[in-house]
């Protein structure tokens, strides 16, 4: 299957793009925590350990799993004026701006990683100067700066393959990120889903290089018709016209309606995904701070335009109205203040669905996971002590590329 196909956040899940943690997450140090998105630092051999179940558990269901870094090494392989292009292009977006270091680090990348995993792999990671072996009697820099100083940083988030992209139908949004650190990560979409067989002539409705900020994790797919957006911390309103414009725009998406909605700008609610994910045709894991009243601004077609209109209501009535059937919505914690609190900062509402009633999620959320099998759901239990502390679940650490329609 080639191309992209999701419509739905439960249709059962074919093809899903990963990053398996690597080196990158070994250069996080605790000055730099805060600037790179983390809370802690995870213990890399056991994060991939965790990452790999995760991997096996979606093959175990069906799910054939690609990888972020192989599709780029296929593409920047299969062309070295494109592997060329690339590295200048990742120098730059590094912050790289003097014309010495850009040299240095363009020589030191080609001459010591030959093989395109490598090197993409590498580009994932970062360059500190003690690597670079710089003749240092000719830099005032190089001598003041201590060696292990990171000249490019590293993308510890990398392994949340659901932000920097996202599947909109059988388009994609390639995202402009909220934060400096994630903004580079969208590089290697720019790449495969311009020349990888597997995702090339997918329409785009979003380029990295727009100027307002959207991330993947704002974006569910309710239906073939309705779309839900999240306006939050991470993604901008004006971001929001702009793809609605384009979604509408495109005579090949059947997506008539997008849903905005207006969620708290805090680090609990950084996405719409945190907030509320589908996990069956009528069900949804939620987080109990929105029970109350929301704002929801629908988003129709008129003209070549948009027509908002604003909607006071509960996610109940919004989700009733729009999916045409009754809803359950089932809180984080099974309604537990406290379980609650623990197990949303443990990703505990951030499941993914794999086919409907099917959800993968950290084993670590026992309350809310015993509420969810006891519903009757197939509840597919992944460990997860050190991918936690990116404060990312299930849903973040993937991308669906296919679901059965």
């Amino acid at each position: 299957m080639a191309g992209v196909n999701v419509k739905s956040e439960i249709k059962p899940l074919k093809q899903v793009l990963l990053h398996r943690p690597g080196k990158e997450l070994l250069n996080l140090t605790p000055n730099t925590l805060e600037e790179l998105l983390f809370d802690d630092i995870p213990f890399l051999k056991v994060a991939q350990e965790e990452h790999d179940a995760f991997a096996q558990a979606l093959r175990d269901n069906g799910v054939e799993v690609y990888y972020l870094e192989d599709l780029t090494a296929d593409v920047l392989e299969a062309d070295p004026a494109l592997r060329e292009q690339f590295l200048r292009q990742w120098i730059e977006e590094a912050g790289i701006r003097t014309d010495r270091y850009q040299k240095i680090i363009f020589d030191y990348m080609q001459e010591n990683y030959p093989n395109a995993l490598d090197f993409v792999l590498k580009t994932m990671e970062g360059i500190n100067l003690a690597e670079l072996h710089t003749d240092k009697s000719n830099s005032l820099v190089d001598l003041v700066s201590e060696s292990s100083k990171m000249v490019i940083a590293p993308m510890p988030n990398l392994y949340f393959t659901r932000d920097p992209f996202a599947m909109i139908g059988n388009g994609v949004s390639i995202n402009r990120m909220y934060s400096v650190t994630r903004n580079r990560e969208t590089i290697y979409g720019e790449y495969i889903f311009a020349h990888h067989p597997l995702l090339k002539g997918t329409p785009e409705y979003y380029s990295r290089y727009n100027t307002f900020h959207i991330e993947g994790g704002d974006i569910l797919n309710l239906n073939d018709h309705v779309l839900a957006i999240g306006i939050s911390q991470r993604t901008e309103p004006d971001a929001i016209d702009a793809i609605a414009k384009n979604i509408f725009g495109d005579p090949t998406s059947p997506i008539d309606t997008i849903l905005a909605f207006n969620i708290p700008n805090s680090r609990a609610f950084m996405h719409l995904d945190t907030v509320f994910t589908q996990i069956d045709t009528d069900k949804f894991t939620i987080h109990p701070g929105i029970m109350g009243p929301l704002t929801v601004f629908e988003i129709t077609p008129e003209g070549e335009g948009i027509k908002v209109r604003e909607m006071n209501d509960t996610l109940e009535t919004v989700l009733e109205t729009y999916l045409g059937l009754p809803v359950e919505l089932i809180p984080c914690g099974g309604g537990d203040r406290i379980a609650a609190e623990r197990e949303q900062w443990n990703d505990g509402s951030n499941t993914l669905c794999i086919a409907p009633g099917t959800i993968v999620v950290y084993e670590r959320n026992d309350v809310t996971n015993k509420v969810l099998k006891d519903k009757g759901l197939k509840v597919i239990e992944v460990p997860s002590a050190e991918l936690s502390r990116g404060r990312g679940g299930p849903r973040c650490m993937s991308m669906p590329i296919w679901r059965e329609d």
